[in-house]
């Protein structure tokens, strides 16, 4: 797992290693490894042209050493100055090593010609939007063709949250020191991060449990459950599955589908005649019942291991009925689509459910379960929202989007790594949801099937037309190549 922590953690782990250093050796240690990298974009350092916008906090200070450590390999460094106060120690370096400084009247011209800019312009403390002339600074790297690599996070990006609140700066890579930070893992902030690089300086002991983690192919491969000689089509799990209606009929087809391909061991679906039928003519393996039109919820299945419903099933009263008596079973309960509609009406059915449940809203399905949240307010602070949610509810939250998150009390926010706008296409929520169906009913809790869930379905989308465009049915054979491919890497 990549971990993060929030900056209030990083200062107290950071002061607690430098009571037992030499005074600046963490800044040395940051701005070697950022010089490092630096070295690693060039083609070559001698000669080329590097320019730093620094501020006057330590992220400029980081700039500044590491300016000195590439002019001393023969490049042509400038330090244009936002502040007033430029790390004293660090110019000194940077002037000594025989770099040169400039207003920011000259910033324009020179990253126009540069072929690099290192942005040290604020650090990872500073909230709310970037002031002048940060931000006309930060403004350049929108357009420059030299790489332009972050400092710690790029400037103008919250730390803590990924928010962007006004200018920012975009990055090509960040070099992040010590532990990552929230904001570069969630959007929109990690939209403007590039790839990420880490530098560790030392302090992982004295850093508490990470407030965000991204899992990656590995942490995924250890938590997917995989049949033995023993297992049999119950032991692999049995999948209640309450979606589509005669108006969304693929919506059935396509949770179906999620769930069999990522290798339920039976899935019982229940639905309107007219779907009922077109999900056994696609998926012949499914065990599929229609429902009594008089009796709605008595013809639900009995025997399952877990459920998944809302997809496509619509808000009329018998899919209200259906949802109350899915949530009151002792099964996990995946509540996604409609089903969250209905639930907003009736936020009870969660909050005082004792057995696991997961919601898997989008942004505007989640501003109906959180009162006074718009949607705009959620996807410019995805993390909050999905936190508060999350507490609000008392269970397990997967928060789709540009970054999908997984929260739930007292756990680490999951924020995927492997999400692509290959996925904003109609129906591919409803596969989601039958994938992560699939790993609650073989066992996996909540968090852990949302996190393994997400991941793979990301994946898919990459894998399945090798970057090209995609619709949500094409996800069915890239499902198992996904899996494949993190279970059995290199292969």
């Amino acid at each position: 797992m990549r971990t993060a922590h929030v900056v209030e953690t990083v200062r107290t782990a950071e002061h607690a290693l430098m009571a037992r250093l030499p005074d600046g050796t963490l800044m040395h240690r940051a701005a070697f490894g950022l010089a490092s990298v630096c070295a690693q974009i060039l083609p070559r350092v001698s000669g080329a042209r590097v320019v730093l916008l620094v501020g006057s906090g330590d992220n400029g200070g980081d700039a500044l050493f590491a300016g000195a450590e590439l002019a001393r390999r023969g490049a042509a460094v400038t330090a244009v100055a936002a502040g007033r106060t430029p790390h004293p120690g660090g110019l000194a370096a940077l002037r000594a090593a025989g770099g040169r400084t400039a207003a920011v009247a000259e910033a324009a011209d020179l990253v126009a010609a540069a072929d690099l800019v290192v942005d040290g312009l604020v650090g990872i403390g500073v909230r709310g939007a970037l002031r002048e002339p940060h931000a006309s600074l930060a403004a350049l790297t929108e357009t420059t063709d030299a790489a332009v690599v972050a400092v710690d996070l790029p400037s103008g990006v919250d730390a803590d949250t990924g928010a962007v609140p006004g200018a920012s700066v975009r990055a090509d890579v960040t070099v992040t020191f010590g532990t990552h930070k929230p904001g570069l893992l969630v959007d929109p902030g990690a939209q403007r991060a590039g790839v990420v690089e880490f530098v560790d300086i030392g302090l992982a002991p004295d850093l508490p449990a990470p407030d965000v983690v991204a899992p990656q192919a590995a942490d995924v491969a250890a938590l997917l459950p995989r049949p033995t000689a023993e297992s049999d089509k119950y032991r692999r799990g049995v999948l209640g599955l309450a979606a589509g209606s005669d108006r969304y009929r693929g919506a059935a087809v396509l949770a179906a589908g999620g769930a069999l391909r990522t290798g339920v061991g039976m899935l019982r679906y229940a639905g309107q005649p007219e779907v009922a039928r077109e999900v056994v003519a696609r998926w012949p393996e499914a065990v599929v019942s229609v429902l009594d039109p008089m009796d709605p919820v008595a013809s639900l299945p009995r025997r399952v291991a877990a459920w998944v419903i809302g997809p496509g099933r619509g808000l009329h009263p018998t899919a209200a009925a259906e949802l109350e008596a899915v949530l009151a079973t002792e099964e996990p309960v995946l509540v996604d689509a409609d089903a969250i509609t209905l639930l907003a009406r009736d936020p009870d059915l969660v909050r005082k459910r004792d057995a696991p449940t997961l919601l898997t809203p989008h942004a505007g399905e989640l501003s109906r379960l959180l009162p006074g949240a718009d949607r705009a307010d959620i996807e410019a602070n995805r993390l909050e929202h999905a936190r508060r949610a999350a507490a609000e509810y008392g269970c397990t939250v997967l928060l789709k989007g540009s970054t999908t998150l997984v929260a739930e009390p007292g756990r680490p926010v999951a924020a995927n790594p492997t999400g692509t706008p290959l996925l904003a296409t109609a129906g591919s929520g409803d596969v989601l949801a039958g994938m992560i169906g699939a790993l609650l009913a073989a066992g996996l809790p909540s968090w852990e099937a949302a996190v393994c869930g997400a991941y793979l379905h990301g994946l898919a989308a990459r894998l399945a037309h090798d970057g090209a465009p995609i619709s949500a049915s094409d996800l069915f054979d890239a499902v198992p190549r996904a899996i494949a491919a993190v279970t059995r890497p290199g292969e």
